[in-house]
């Protein structure tokens, strides 16, 4: 396989049959800025639905629109933009952890915080527990990913360069981020594991698909997709350790500060992704006709 010939952005500009890519490169960096900014998407969805006590309804509403915006600017986006890309991954997460909750959880005392009768304005949530809500969100994802199939585009992401690629991708992103969230939830809440138990089966989980990248018959493809579904519980239980009360096994440091510190490192290593980024040279990959 022959290296990529690098170009000017002048010269990709001006030649049709090459394009520019738009998503990252998957590396260990990639897998530390996903964590970080899936686990800052359970604190930060937290901190406005249960300590801001917006509620999982209105909140929800306003991370999705939130979210919506975010994925317009990024699909506009005419090249990879460490900002902007990582940017919607973080509102992918955020509105997944409260679209997550609206689905599983009502208006019982052992979802609220402590002293709250309520939850913001509306529906406390639908109260369809995690199995039910998981099976829910597992078909979504299975339908979009049919539908990705019978469009015949790639589900490699290094070579998404459509529009309808890109869209397809960011739903799937979207369902998965939101799936793992119940996923997580699960695993601390019901499961009996709790919040260290739960980080350590999926690091557990993770180490072994780590182990299947070198067995040559699994398709890395799919590796990557089911390791992008299970670094959002990672997030979820590792944010609910870091903000829950040290009576339920968490360490206690809060919402707010919790989701202060994630914030800070995640937009370090979005700095030092864009300072990366912008040493490289454009590099073209023609389009098959």
């Amino acid at each position: 396989m022959t290296k990529p010939e690098a170009f000017t952005e002048a010269d990709i500009a001006g030649a049709g049959r090459y394009t520019v890519k738009k998503l990252p490169e998957v590396t260990l960096a990639f897998w530390i800025m996903k964590i970080a900014a899936t686990t800052l998407g359970e604190t930060a969805g937290d901190l406005f639905a249960q300590t801001l006590k917006l509620g999982y309804f209105l909140t929800t509403i306003a991370l999705f629109l939130i979210f919506l915006v975010t994925l317009v600017i990024q699909l506009a986006s005419k090249r990879y933009n460490p900002l902007f890309y990582w940017t919607v991954i973080l509102s992918t997460s955020t509105v997944g952890t409260t679209t997550s909750d609206f689905i599983n959880r009502d208006a019982s005392t052992k979802y609220l915080p402590e002293g709250a009768k309520s939850l913001g304005w509306g529906p406390q949530g639908l109260g369809l527990d995690y199995p039910t809500g998981a099976a829910i969100l597992v078909s979504i994802l299975i339908a979009v990913f049919i539908i990705w199939k019978f469009t015949g585009l790639t589900f490699a992401i290094r070579d998404i360069d459509t529009f309808r690629g890109e869209t397809l991708f960011w739903s799937a992103i979207l369902v998965s981020n939101t799936l793992g969230t119940s996923m997580g939830d699960f695993l601390s809440d019901s499961s009996g594991l709790g919040y260290g138990g739960g980080v350590l089966l999926i690091t557990g989980l993770l180490a072994a698909l780590l182990a299947l990248r070198y067995v040559p018959a699994v398709p890395n493809v799919l590796l990557f997709w089911i390791a992008f579904v299970l670094t959002r519980p990672f997030g979820a239980t590792a944010g609910d350790l870091l903000t829950k009360p040290t009576a339920k096994g968490g360490l206690a440091l809060g919402t707010a500060g919790s989701s202060t510190v994630l914030l800070a490192v995640l937009f370090a290593l979005i700095g030092w992704a864009h300072i990366r980024n912008s040493r490289r040279p454009f590099t073209a990959t023609t389009l098959m006709s």
